[in-house]
C-alpha cells in the first residue's frame, strides 16, 4: 500500500482537516491545526507531503522520526501541530487496514468508557449556576471554567474574590460528588496564581489548569509546592522533552494536545512518562471531531487517563459544532458524561467528506483576540 494524495480542509468554525489517501483506497483522516494559525499548519503539511508521497502508510513511527526529525530545525507548535495530523491519519489508516480500533493495536483498552467534561462560560455566578445546572442535567459530572477574563499580573483583591465566587457558584451546584476544574490560561502571574491557588483550595477543584505561562516552567515547582490543588499544564506544550521539567517539577495531570503535540504516537509516549511521575493525562482537545476521536483512542488505551476535554457547545464553535462533518453521531454520544468504547475501525469516526469539502470552500480565518490592559498595555488572553 502507498499514499497517493494528501489533501487539507480548512473548515469553520477554526479547524484544519487532513486527508490521506492511498492506492488500496484506503482513506485516514486527521486534524493538524494552530488555532489562529491554521494558514501556516496547511503549508507546513503541504511541505512534509513531498517526503510522504509513494510512501508505506503502515510505517507510522518511521514516519514521525523522519517528519519530526528529519529537518536541521526541529520542533515548535506549527511543525508538531501538521505531523500530528499526519499521524493521526496514518493511524486511522492502520486501524481500517488490520480492521481493529486504533486503541486496540495501542495494546487494547484498559477501560470501556471514558469520563468527559463539559465547559461552562459566564462572567457571573448567576449565568455560571444557570449553566452548569444545565450541564448536569445532561449527564455530566464535571465541567471546567476559567478563572478569568482579562487580569493584571498581580489580581487586586476584588477580583481574586471575583474568582472565589464563581468557582464556589460552581460548587454550590455542583455538590460535592461532581468536580469543576478551573483554567487560569497564564493571565495571572507567578505570584497572582499562588494568591488565587490558595484562595479557592477550599472548594476542592479538580485541577487548575496552566496557573503559568509554558515559558514560565522553571517555576512550576514552586507553586506546585505551595498548594494542595492539582496542577495542570500541557496544551502549549509540544513533545516529551517538553513534558520533562513539567513532570519533574510535580504537575499532577498532563494536558498534551493530540493536535499539537505530535498527534497519536507522541502523546502515547508522554502518557508513559507521565505515568512514570504518578501523573495523570487529561488531554486537551478544544478542536474538532477528528482530535477528539484521536483522543478518545489514547484514553481508552492509558492506564493513566484522568478525563477528556471535549467541545459542543464550547463558545469557540460559532458556524459549526463537534458534530457538523461527522456521518455517525454515535461515538460523541455521551452517557451519564462518558463516551463508550466501540470495535468501529480506524479513529472510529466516518467523516463527511462531501460536507468537509463544502466547508473548506468558504474556509476561515479564525484569530484569537487581542487583549490589552485599562493602561494599554498587552494582556494575555
Amino acid at each position: 500500500m502507498k499514499i497517493t494524495r494528501i489533501e487539507t480542509f480548512l473548515v469553520p468554525p477554526r479547524w484544519l482537516f487532513c486527508r490521506i489517501e492511498t492506492d488500496e483506497g484506503v482513506v485516514g483522516w486527521g486534524e493538524p491545526v494552530v488555532e489562529g494559525r491554521a494558514e501556516v499548519v496547511r503549508t507546513a503539511v503541504d511541505i512534509l507531503a513531498e517526503y510522504l508521497i509513494g510512501q508505506d502508510p503502515l510505517r507510522i513511527q518511521d514516519h514521525w522520526q523522519v517528519l519530526s526529525k528529519g529537518g536541521f530545525y526541529r520542533g515548535g507548535p506549527i511543525l508538531s501541530s501538521a505531523v500530528a495530523g499526519i499521524d493521526q491519519a496514518l493511524w486511522d489508516i492502520a486501524g481500517k487496514n488490520y480492521g481493529a480500533p486504533v486503541h486496540a493495536l495501542l495494546g487494547g483498552p484498559v477501560r470501556d468508557e471514558v469520563r468527559v467534561y463539559a465547559w461552562v462560560g459566564g462572567d457571573e455566578p448567576a449565568q455560571l449556576t444557570d449553566q452548569i445546572t444545565a450541564q448536569v442535567e445532561a449527564g455530566f459530572t464535571a465541567v471546567k471554567m476559567n478563572a478569568a477574563g482579562r487580569t493584571p499580573p498581580l489580581a487586586t483583591p476584588a477580583e481574586t474574590t471575583a474568582v472565589v465566587d464563581r468557582v464556589a457558584a460552581a460548587r454550590a451546584v455542583l455538590g460535592p460528588g461532581r468536580d469543576v476544574a478551573v483554567d487560569m490560561h497564564g493571565r495571572f502571574g507567578p505570584a497572582g496564581a499562588r494568591r488565587v491557588l490558595q484562595a479557592i483550595e477550599p472548594l476542592h477543584p479538580l485541577f487548575v489548569e496552566e496557573p503559568l505561562l509554558p515559558e514560565q516552567g522553571h517555576l512550576l515547582s514552586s507553586l506546585v509546592a505551595a498548594t494542595s490543588v492539582p496542577i495542570a499544564t500541557g496544551e502549549r506544550l509540544y513533545g516529551r522533552a517538553e513534558f520533562l521539567p513539567a513532570l519533574a517539577a510535580g504537575i499532577a495531570v498532563a494536558q498534551p494536545d493530540l493536535s499539537h503535540a505530535g498527534g497519536i504516537s507522541e502523546t502515547h509516549r508522554i502518557a508513559s512518562l507521565a505515568e512514570t511521575y504518578g501523573a495523570q493525562l487529561a488531554p486537551h482537545c478544544p478542536l474538532g471531531p477528528i482530535a477528539l476521536a484521536a483522543s478518545l483512542q489514547i484514553a481508552f488505551s492509558t492506564p493513566n487517563f484522568l478525563i477528556q476535554e471535549q467541545s459542543r457547545g464550547i463558545h469557540y464553535n460559532k458556524d459549526a459544532d463537534l458534530l457538523s462533518y461527522v456521518v455517525d453521531t454515535d461515538p460523541f454520544r455521551f452517557v451519564g458524561g462518558r463516551a463508550l468504547r466501540t470495535g468501529q475501525p480506524g479513529l472510529g469516526i466516518t467523516v463527511d467528506e462531501k460536507a468537509v469539502r463544502a466547508a473548506d470552500r468558504t474556509g476561515h480565518a479564525w484569530r484569537n483576540p487581542v487583549w490589552r490592559h485599562d493602561d494599554g498595555a498587552f494582556a494575555e488572553w
